[in-house]
């Protein structure tokens, strides 16, 4: 089985309870290893409130993710 300490993955968006949804590429393997590490770091560009993702788009819950940081874009 796969197994890891950290993962650090990348996500589109995420609400406050750490739900994620992804764009493109970013689903191939971040929703396996996030359910695969221990402790599980997300850098999402977007953060919404909770109930603004529908459950239906949620690709990785948010019992998988331990902290979340959020991507500053530079102009």
């Amino acid at each position: 089985p796969l197994s890891a300490d950290f993962a650090l993955i990348a996500a589109y968006q995420a609400d406050f309870l750490g739900n994620l949804t992804y764009r493109l590429t970013q689903r191939n393997y971040n929703t396996t290893m996030a359910s695969a590490a221990d402790i599980t770091i997300v850098e999402v560009s977007k953060l919404v409130g909770v109930g603004d993702i529908k459950p239906e788009h949620v690709i990785t819950p948010g019992i998988y993710v331990d902290r979340l940081v959020v991507k500053e874009e530079l102009i």
